[in-house]
């Protein structure tokens, strides 16, 4: 069990945990997230002993996953730019940290990139369209008008790549006009505990008037496997065995790829080179939205719902409408320990 945020040790036992207990953890700060999502960043902020007082999504979905399984105080379901305008409260006004993911579909190497800039898209079905590129800047607007002491947000390595430099120098600019000093980290969550290979860039802003030395953030955490997070996940399930059964192309290919490797490596034209059969003894391949892309390591089948959280890090009581509706959610997700790993040096070295 969880038992202070002083002493948080991400072992192996500790990916065994349930939400109950990080509400024993004493919370001394105070930070509100937007883009939340399920609530994998939250989780990370309250490990850390950081309490947070609200979240913001467009999506209905992740509003009744988030509720569901944090109870916020403050829940504002719409678009961020709605919360740059409309009254709120004086706590907002007040925090030591503003969170935010904003969606990164545009900027991520396996998608369109250029090709999405600028554009309306829907970022998941029944949302309203939206610029996927300008969120950043619209959550920039809110850091302006909350003034936090810390910004903490994250995106996928592809912000920093290539053309897209272009917008992470305009980041860390806009960032500066609002009254901050940024610095910019890329992390692997394997790194932090979390048993799972998936690179993120970090945008962590300190506000001018806090006179602190600059952020240092290097996790080194045992790197964890598939096999320490799920050896112990035998018996599945009625509903989990139909949930996982494997396709067509799992039943012709599995058995053929090596663990670790993709259906590529044995498919006669190198199709399906992102399904991979996972190896028991490394950690997972990157988590994704399309989590029906990886099979487990020993057996031909699709991961269940508990394996996938505790891939990501997420506790095992975590609950969602649907297994697949939960796997998405942690494909979405910055995994909890993750965040953690960040929260923890922001305050301890400027909080």
């Amino acid at each position: 069990m969880i038992t202070s945020a002083q002493n948080v040790d991400l072992s192996l036992m500790n990916l065994r945990y349930n939400i109950k207990d990080i509400a024993d953890i004493e919370k001394t700060h105070k930070a509100f997230s937007t883009f939340a999502c399920g609530g994998g960043s939250s989780i990370g902020y309250k490990l850390a002993g950081i309490e947070v007082i609200g979240a913001n999504d467009i999506d209905p979905e992740m509003k009744w996953h988030y509720t569901k399984n944090l109870n916020p105080s403050l829940y504002y379901l719409c678009p961020i730019s709605d919360m740059i305008s409309m009254e709120l409260p004086n706590e907002l006004f007040a925090l030591d940290i503003l969170d935010g993911s904003p969606p990164c579909s545009t900027f991520s190497t396996s998608g369109n990139r250029e090709k999405d800039w600028g554009k309306y898209k829907h970022f998941r079905e029944g949302q309203a369209k939206q610029v996927l590129s300008e969120l950043f800047f619209d959550y920039i607007d809110l850091v302006k008008r909350l003034q936090p002491k810390v910004s903490i947000s994250e995106n996928v390595t592809g912000i920093i790549k290539g053309n897209a430099k272009y917008y992470a120098k305009i980041i860390v600019q806009k960032l500066d006009e609002a009254g901050y000093v940024t610095q910019v980290f890329q992390i692997n969550a394997a790194n932090c505990g979390v048993p799972q290979m998936r690179e993120r860039v970090f945008f962590v802003s300190r506000r001018k008037d806090i006179d602190k030395k600059p952020l240092v953030l290097s996790p080194k955490e045992k790197i964890l496997t598939v096999w320490d997070a799920i050896h112990d996940i035998q018996d599945l399930t009625d509903d989990e065995i139909r949930n996982t059964a494997p396709n067509n192309t799992d039943l012709k290919y599995w058995n053929k790829t090596k663990p670790g490797c993709s259906y590529s490596s044995v498919h006669e034209k190198g199709s399906f080179f992102s399904h991979y059969r996972l190896n028991k003894d490394k950690p997972s391949n990157t988590i994704q939205a399309s989590h029906h892309i990886y099979t487990h390591p020993s057996e031909c089948r699709k991961l269940t719902f508990r394996e996938v959280k505790r891939l990501s890090s997420f506790p095992d009581d975590y609950e969602a409408k649907t297994d697949n509706i939960g796997k998405y959610m942690c494909g979405m997700s910055v995994p909890p320990f993750m965040m953690y790993q960040v929260a923890k040096a922001v305050k301890e070295q400027w909080l």
